[in-house]
């Protein structure tokens, strides 16, 4: 009678002989109390930025503009633009960055990468005017800045896939592992660091740039940003530009989080 054997993940495989690469677990916490500094100083710096415009005598377009209501819809407008680009970035990032890593398929990472680069490359205001001719709104905003915001997933994802000790696959290899499994339990879970990485400049990158698609009527504080522009009203102009500021500290933060749930113990 055979015993069952089960794939080996990659905390099994740290334990091989001779398996390399493996980073050492340095802290099993998720959440550290240097973690908190990033959110308390934002907060600090809101608070300091609601008693500045509490203390000035605004007129009606600023009152209007920075209307609790108002500025709260933006918000919310411009987190769900932004999460969709990272999110759709992931999706089609990374399986292309499994793609060209692939023997079979890495003769098509001139290409793939190729077409990234002219998406990074191309001016955002340029893409922007160029799909508002035929049609606007949410998603074609969204499938711009995927466009524009790719690369940095796209290589990240190459590059840590690229950079998985060999010893620590053959080492997956010996033990039976499939190449799937080899790419799912082994080669995956040890680039999702260096994924992750990519996958926050995408995101802050989309927050940054989420608010040019106001010209399409996407919504979300870019509408409300040049609006302040359009009527020259600095101080408004001002409060909503930290906003955004606050807002790509605080999603990198929390994407930062995310990064660590999602990587394995063992390497966290």
């Amino acid at each position: 009678m055979t015993t069952p054997t089960t794939e080996p993940d990659v905390a099994e495989l740290s334990a091989v002989p001779g398996a390399t690469g493996i980073v050492r677990p340095k802290s099993e916490r998720i959440v550290s109390l240097r973690d908190l500094i990033t959110p308390a100083v934002v907060a600090a710096a809101l608070l300091a930025l609601y008693a500045y415009v509490s203390g000035k005598d605004l007129d009606a377009i600023e009152s209007n503009i920075l209307n609790v209501a108002s500025v709260r819809g933006a918000l919310i407008e411009h987190i769900y633009l932004s999460v969709t680009i990272a999110l759709l970035v992931l999706v089609i990032a990374v399986p292309l960055g499994v793609v060209v890593t692939r023997p079979r398929t890495r003769r098509l990472a001139p290409l793939i990468v190729g077409v990234a680069n002219i998406g990074q490359a191309a001016p955002s205001l340029g893409l922007l005017a160029l799909v508002g001719i035929y049609f606007i709104g949410f998603w074609a905003v969204v499938l711009i800045l995927t466009a524009y915001s790719a690369l940095s997933v796209l290589r990240n994802t190459i590059v840590g896939l690229q950079h998985v000790d060999r010893g620590v696959l053959d080492a997956a290899r010996g033990m039976g592992m499939s190449p799937v499994a080899i790419l799912f339990k082994v080669e995956l879970p040890l680039a999702v660091p260096i994924i992750g990485a990519g996958a926050r400049t995408a995101l802050v990158l989309a927050v940054g740039t989420v608010p040019l698609g106001y010209a399409l009527n996407a919504g979300g504080l870019g509408s409300l940003l040049f609006g302040a522009i359009k009527l020259n009203r600095p101080l408004v102009t001002g409060t909503i530009a930290v906003l955004i500021a606050a807002l790509a500290l605080l999603m990198d933060w929390a994407a930062g989080i995310a990064q660590r749930v999602v990587t394995p113990k063992g390497i966290r």
